[in-house]
Formats: structure tokens, sequence, C-alpha cells
């Protein structure tokens, strides 16, 4: 099989870098796993958030942000073209603090961006009258916040499904069930090998999560990622409550709403604890009072796609030519930059200026 462009990886990220490249004129395969793959996609709250990101790297703050930019022309084409509404809202994000100790690590975090050159200065240290003016539900216990008014989120399976509709009206073709196992450069061609086929490209990407880290060593790029799983816990729908996000907790506009933010390093297999998903309840709880009397329809826990030092990998192989990797643990903030920059400049054979420092090289102990 023969392509110009073959994107590994069916997730937000993946598509979203398929829709950009196909967009810019390529026509692209997209290799993909099969449901029984620990999907990202399909495992998160949905958050597009900017605060906080980027605080030891200026750049990332930057790119973070221009993505969020980027994102309500983004909603509004993916609509226009495909009739699939995302439920993209940008309203701000508060994260939300309890005691003294959590309000000052987060005063601590605003004064540090504050301080660094070149940092935005978006966030700001806000009161409980500020809150309750905007969450009227909050309980007793949220004593201040932190708040940045470009926070916002989406429905992430309904981004999942128009990113999909949107590469197929443009050509894509998604070959679900056909995992690729290796890269390499045979002549002047990229090929893709899978476990039932070849496939040959002057164009490769490497999109596949976890994955991403082996799959692009074969091709000479260093990828450094840790699985990290999330549990969530999902209520019945409620009338509107709760009109901002914050890391903790959002309500959908069918009403439900998601709580809960874990992090279990190392763990690889999703699935929900029961003293995690208690701790979730009591600290939404404390949030949000009102809780405590509603219903629980589900809770589930997902794999997160996790760089070792936290930002966003975008490689370019120095061995194959036209072989690349983007990996992160942002993959619906930067939904939008991925299709609108990455893919677009990887279709011309290099990557945006603004990854510059994001690149895979700072894992390269003879580059650092």
């Amino acid at each position: 099989m023969s392509a110009p462009a073959i994107v590994i990886g069916g997730g937000i990220v993946g598509l979203s870098l398929a829709v950009g490249m196909a967009e810019a004129g390529l026509a692209v395969i997209v290799l993909d796993g099969d449901d029984a793959e620990p999907r990202a996609s399909y495992g998160n709250a949905g958050l597009i958030w900017v605060q906080g990101k980027g605080l030891n790297h200026p750049p990332y703050a930057h790119w973070t942000r221009r993505s969020a930019a980027l994102w309500p022309d983004f909603a509004a084409d993916l609509l226009a073209s495909t009739g699939v509404d995302v439920e993209y809202d940008r309203r701000g994000g508060f994260n939300l603090c309890l005691s003294d100790a959590e309000l000052a690590a987060r005063a601590a975090m605003v004064e540090q961006s504050a301080a660094r050159p070149g940092m935005p200065d978006d966030v700001a240290i806000v009161d409980p009258a500020f809150i309750r003016e905007r969450l009227p539900d909050v309980g007793p216990d949220v004593i201040g916040a932190s708040w940045c008014p470009t926070d916002g989120h989406v429905n992430p399976l309904f981004l999942s499904q128009a990113l999909s509709i949107r590469a197929r009206a443009l050509g894509v073709e998604i070959r679900r069930g056909e995992k690729a196992e290796a890269i390499a450069m045979t002549g002047s061609q990229l090929t893709v090998r899978t476990a039932s086929d070849l496939y040959r490209a002057a164009r490769v990407v490497v999109a596949a999560g976890l994955a991403t880290e082996r799959i692009a060593a074969t091709a000479g790029m260093t990828v450094k990622l840790k699985p990290v799983r999330g549990q969530i816990v999902v209520t019945e729908r409620l009338p509107p409550r709760i009109a901002h996000p914050t890391p903790t907790t959002r309500q959908a506009r069918a009403g439900s709403i998601m709580f809960g933010n874990s992090h279990e390093d190392g763990v690889t297999a999703p699935g929900t604890t029961l003293p995690i998903l208690a701790g979730h309840a009591q600290r939404a709880i404390r949030e949000f009072p009102f809780l405590a009397e509603t219903r629980v329809l589900r809770s589930w826990g997902a794999i997160r796609v996790m760089p070792t030092d936290g930002m966003p990998i975008y490689a370019r192989s120095e061995t194959c030519p036209g072989a690349y990797a983007v990996a992160c643990h942002s993959g619906i903030t930067l939904a939008a930059a991925h299709a609108r920059l990455v893919g677009p400049a990887i279709a011309a054979d290099g990557l945006p200026d603004d990854v510059a420092t994001l690149s895979s090289r700072r894992f390269d102990a003879a580059y650092a």
C-alpha cells in the first residue's frame, strides 16, 4: 500500500494532524488500533486548559494559548463542515482552593508565572465573592481560587466524531485494527510495517498514544512517555448549575456533572478503585454541596499519555527523513493547533517555529 502520508494513531491527536495534513492537500491514510486500546481520547474530561501550563517554560505557555485562541474558529468550522456541535464553551475556569495551603500554592504559581519574562499574565487569584458571583452553588469551604478567562471545555466524544467525519470528507482513509509495528527507510521512501501489510509513504507521523515511544524509536526518534491513570465520576443529568469548569469538576451541556482529577503514575490498566472515587466524591461535595444529593450513574478510569517532563513532544527524524512523532497529555487543548498549524507544517516537511523548544532533542544527552 502506498500513500503520500500516513498517520499512525486515530485518536484526537492523530485525527487532528490528519485533518490538517489533508486540508494542506495531502492524501492521508490513518492506521489505528482497535477499541481494546486504552484510548485517552475517550477517557478525559474535555478541558481546554491553559492556566498552569508552561510555568517553567514560557514557549509552552504561549503555544497552549495560541491553540486556545484558535479554538473558536476551529469549533465553528467543524460544525459547519460536519454538522457536529462539539459543545465548545469558553467562559473562563477556576482552580478552587479548600485550604490555606492550597490557596498559598495557587498564589505561588500565579506569582511565579508573573515573575518570569515572557509569561502571559491572564491568571489571577480571586476571592470567594468573585467566585460565588459566577458559581453561586460553591460551598463555604471554598476560600479562594485561581481564575483564567481563557480556560474552557468541549465534549471529547463529539470532538472525536467530528474529526473523523471531517477527515473522511477530505479523503482520509481510516483503517481500524491496523496496528503499526515499525518504521524504516527503504531507498527514498518510508515504510510502515503492520502485522498484515507494508505501507509506503513520503511522510509518516506517529501519534499513537503510549505506543508512540516504541514506534518512534524504530525511526530514530526519542519520545519519553509514562502512563498516568485518571479516574472520573459521572452523575445524572441536572439543570445548569456549574457554568465554569475546574480541573476537578465540570458540567456537560447535556447536564451530567463529571468530577475527579486523580494522577496515578505508572498504572497501565484502565479501571477504578473505591478509595480514589470516594476521595473524588468528598472533594466534589465540599466544592459543590448540592452534589451530596445527586445520583452517580457511572465511573471510569483511563490511561493518560504523559511526557516524562510534562510538556508536549514534537519529533522529527534525522535518520528517516519525512518521519515525525507527536505526543502530549493535552490533546484536547492542542487539537486546534495540531489541525491548523502542525498538520500543514508536517505536510510541507517541517514543524512550526512555535514548537522548536518542544523538540524531542531535549531528551538527547548529546544535545543537552
